[in-house]
């Protein structure tokens, strides 16, 4: 069955440009609007008449919400939103919510009073609420964590990332490796603390709670979490970092303790967005933000344009690059 892609495609038009033709509501030239049904005709492609009574009461703005603006991982990943949203002709606006459940309410009502196509959101937690914008008919896809509704999902292997910095560090000889992760309400968190526990087991390890911090996704809660590790009784001789601001945090302290790797080992998933030493010290699990946010731009602009297959989530998957031995 031909889709809406398919007519942009062979009549050399924007997607955007073909559901404009359909829903009349925007102005399309003469010569754009022929191309577009010559296409449609010869393709034998029929308008989704979901899509087009969703396309005449909505604008062409789609929302990004993400939970830390000053997060180079979601820079990026709107970064891949904004390219395939453009590229469709729609806009989109960002909404930076802190992580903050009110914050975020405040920007999901803006964006169903002000009729935005759909909703991109990398939710503050588990809590939170779309009962407004599906009850008005809004898609809504969800990036780097799920909710519990049913709905389009892209995520990372949070539990592979978080076992392949463990492995990382067990493999260069450490033994006694710690994790310092973000707060527990959020699922990324909960899911490479459960990736670091699980490669631990899978050699025999402990994983003693002791070694598990759960913290801020920021600078601040690695430095934090580097002081009670190293006070306690037993201290860690490695650390896995899970994320990348995180990673920062425990790197500066480190190297104001004077253990910079490899004498205290660090693994850290998402690459570093500015280092404190060579980057080669480091173990790093890079994660393809910007491929997650293309992903989840697609998926909106798929539901917008008349998709009615069931809910998918689908899995990105992060690489290892291994510190050198020095």
């Amino acid at each position: 069955m031909a889709t809406i892609y398919d007519v942009a495609k062979l009549a050399g038009v924007s997607p955007a440009t073909v559901s404009r033709v359909y829903s009349g509501v925007v102005p399309v030239s003469a010569g754009k609007a022929e191309a577009v049904r010559r296409a449609a005709a010869e393709l034998r492609f029929t308008p989704s008449g979901t899509a087009r009574a969703l396309r005449t009461q909505s604008s062409e703005v789609i929302a990004l919400v993400i939970p830390d603006i000053e997060n180079p991982y979601f820079t990026e990943m709107a970064r891949g939103v904004e390219d395939v949203a453009n590229d469709a002709g729609y806009s989109v606006v960002l909404c930076n919510t802190d992580g903050d459940r009110a914050k975020e309410a405040a920007y999901l009502d803006v964006a169903v009073s002000a009729r935005m196509a759909g909703v991109i959101i990398a939710a503050a937690d588990a809590g939170t609420d779309l009962g407004a914008l599906h009850e008005h008919g809004r898609p809504v896809v969800a990036v780097d964590r799920t909710l519990e509704a049913a709905m389009d999902a892209v995520v990372m292997d949070n539990r592979e990332a978080g076992a392949a910095a463990t492995e990382a560090l067990l493999d260069a000889g450490y033994g006694r490796i710690a994790c310092v992760t973000g707060p527990e309400t959020v699922e990324t968190a909960r899911q490479r603390a459960e990736g670091w526990r699980a490669a631990l087991e899978r050699r025999g390890l402990a994983a003693p709670s002791a070694r598990l911090r759960y913290s801020t996704f920021r600078v601040e809660g690695g430095r934090s979490a580097v002081d009670e590790l190293l006070a306690a009784s037993d201290p860690p001789d490695a650390i896995v970092a899970g994320n990348n601001l995180l990673g920062v945090g425990v790197l500066q302290r480190l190297a104001e303790h004077g253990l910079t790797p490899p004498a205290l080992g660090v693994a850290v998933i998402g690459s570093l967005p500015y280092a404190t030493l060579p980057v080669d010290a480091v173990t790093v699990v890079r994660l393809p933000a910007r491929d997650m946010g293309e992903t989840g731009a697609q998926m909106l602009l798929d539901r917008l344009h008349g998709d009615g297959r069931p809910p998918r989530t689908l899995t990105l998957h992060g690489v290892v690059r291994p510190a050198q031995p020095r």
